[in-house]
C-alpha cells in the first residue's frame, strides 16, 4: 500500500485497488526500420509501460494481502489487450490486473 500512495503523490491522482496496477505506455514508434514515419493512425499500441501506481495486493483467502512482484518504476510488456484504457486530466494510462504483465524489462 506503501508504494501505491508514493506513486499518487508526484503522479496521477488514481489509486488502484486490490490486485490492479497502473501503468503509463511507452510511446509508439515514429518510424518502421526501414526508416519510413508513420502517421499516428498506422501506429499500433504499445505492449511496453511504465507502472505508476500498485494497488494493495490480491486478497488471499486467509485475509492477508499477496506482495506485487512488480514495482512502482519497473518497466513492463504486457497482452496487446490487456486493461483499460483511461484518462487523467491529460494524461492517458492503463489499468490493468498484475496477471496482464508478461515480464519485466531491465
Amino acid at each position: 500500500m506503501a508504494s501505491a500512495k508514493a506513486a499518487a503523490g508526484k503522479g496521477p491522482k488514481i489509486r488502484p485497488i486490490g490486485e490492479r496496477i497502473l501503468v503509463k505506455r511507452l510511446d509508439a514508434e515514429e518510424k518502421t526500420k526501414g526508416g519510413i514515419y508513420l502517421p499516428d493512425n498506422a501506429k499500433e499500441k504499445p505492449t511496453q509501460g511504465k507502472i505508476v501506481a500498485l494497488g494493495d495486493g490480491k486478497l488471499l483467502k486467509d485475509g492477508t494481502r499477496a506482495k506485487f512482484q512488480i514495482s512502482v518504476g519497473d518497466k513492463v510488456v504486457f497482452n496487446s489487450y490487456a486493461g483499460t484504457d483511461i484518462k487523467v486530466g491529460t494524461e492517458e494510462y492503463l489499468l490493468m490486473s498484475e496477471s496482464d504483465v508478461l515480464a519485466i524489462l531491465d
